[in-house]
């Protein structure tokens, strides 16, 4: 099979994964739409007499998982479980407490286009853009007092017994077993599933993450990896349309007709899409024949571009801008539990102006300067605040954007030790951010990410 390994990797990390400006806008939502909720539920038990609280609140599923691609664009999923005490609900029916939940967002929702809705599973909350976040119900108790762990219910079509957090450990332990290409391959089938607008009634992400586990290849190759996953899949597929979850008692998760349909879909346009690419066995495949391949089965600009890109080259037409990438990526140097959350203290000086924070200075003098911080500033950051109890050790990475970035070959990224604070200076133009990562026992528990934009000085 043609090579064509270090093109996939670049597809991953730069058409792929969600740039980090996008993940940190998702955890932004979730936290605002959890204070909406917050909110509202204080409004409701003050007109109703009652005293809902939520107890815990988790994010679930791909963004969980870090499994989520950009194909997903304008159709981003933040699953939000949010937890009651069972006795709190005093005896509240599944369906009584989705209303409930659903009356609170209400009161904090207004500008919303659509109300939020009441579903089966959780109540859904959508954005104008396209984003839209589900909140899954649950209540917990202890059957003993003496237990030191909670039994959860969700609140589906009546309160059922369920994992909190079964699938993200389950996940987490079989990255650990397989490798963190699982999650590689996970995100090139749900970024071939939805890449023709025209593909409906595709499989769910939960789905597609059963089967690339169930029939992960052990190829070391990334390109040879997915592609044998996915026929393996296909196979799979032709036998049986039926899937379990690996978790809850290994309840069905194909259920209905318009489940099985999509799971028929998915064989036959993952079939034909395989055949495309019977090239890349040929002896004599060029790269400009395996650059087409897989850019018909992705449906992706990036193939076409690598292609003109080496044409271009090949006739010294012209040279794109190089550099040396050196960014480095936590979910590939640890396992991931975002289940804290983390807040920067980042504040700026320079040019006469007083250490203040970030954002005041960009609200109250960055009109100035275009809406940007000037040159020769220093910006310092610190942890502000984290729900996290504990944790080992902070990491940071300071990430330079922009052409300016890359013609300097300075796009930095690296992932440091580098203590408690650091502080940096604003010497080019860009978008750039700081995250930083907290780590407890081997574990990214908490990410925090703050936009540093440098103007031109």
């Amino acid at each position: 099979m043609y090579d064509m390994s270090t093109a996939f990797d670049k597809f991953y990390r730069k058409k792929v994964v969600l740039p980090a400006t996008i993940q940190n806008d998702l955890r932004d939502k979730k936290k605002l739409n959890i204070k909406r909720l917050k909110d509202g539920l204080l409004e409701y038990n003050q007109e109703k007499g009652t005293d809902y609280k939520i107890s815990e609140d988790r994010v679930q599923g791909s963004v969980a998982m870090h499994t989520i691609v950009q194909n997903d664009e304008k159709d981003y999923d933040i699953d939000v479980a949010i937890i009651f005490e069972k006795n709190n609900l005093n005896g509240l029916g599944a369906m009584a407490t989705r209303n409930m939940v659903a009356d609170a967002l209400k009161r904090k929702t207004k500008q919303f286009n659509a109300e939020p809705e009441v579903k089966t599973s959780c109540v859904r909350i959508k954005y104008e853009e396209g984003y839209h976040i589900d909140f899954a119900v649950y209540r917990r108790y202890k059957e003993n007092e003496e237990d030191t762990e909670y039994k959860y219910e969700h609140a589906g079509a009546e309160w059922s017994e369920r994992g909190i957090r079964a699938l993200e450990d389950w996940f987490s332990n079989e990255i650990k077993e397989k490798g963190k290409d699982l999650r590689k391959v996970i995100r090139f089938s749900k970024m071939f599933c939805k890449s023709h607008e025209s593909w409906a009634n595709m499989p769910s992400g939960l789905i597609q993450t059963v089967l690339c586990d169930e029939h992960l290849t052990d190829d070391v190759r990334i390109d040879e990896l997915f592609y044998n996953t996915m026929k393996k899949i296909t196979s799979r597929i032709e036998n049986s349309v039926e899937v379990n979850a690996p978790v809850d008692n290994d309840r069905p998760i194909v259920t209905r007709d318009s489940d099985r349909t999509k799971m028929t879909n998915w064989k036959n346009r993952l079939s034909k899409k395989l055949q495309e690419l019977d090239v890349l066995f040929d002896n004599d495949c060029t790269y400009s024949q395996a650059t087409a391949a897989w850019g018909t089965f992705f449906n992706h600009s990036y193939w076409d571009e690598l292609a003109n890109v080496s044409i271009s080259e090949s006739f010294s037409i012209c040279k794109s801008s190089t550099f040396t990438d050196t960014e480095e990526y936590i979910d590939e140097m640890y396992d991931i539990d975002e289940r804290y959350d983390v807040i920067i203290d980042c504040k700026v000086k320079g040019n006469g102006f007083t250490l203040m924070p970030i954002v005041e200075f960009l609200n109250k003098y960055a009109f100035r300067f275009g809406k940007f911080i000037p040159h020769h500033f220093s910006v310092t950051a610190k942890i502000a605040y984290t729900t996290a109890p504990s944790y080992d050790k902070v990491l940071w990475k300071v990430r330079n954007v922009g052409e300016e970035a890359e013609k300097r070959n300075d796009i930095r990224g690296q992932i440091l030790d580098r203590g408690s604070a650091i502080t940096e200076n604003t010497l080019f133009e860009g978008n750039h951010y700081i995250e930083c990562y907290l780590i407890k026992n081997n574990v990214c528990i908490a990410i925090g990410h703050v936009q540093v934009p440098i103007g031109i000085s």
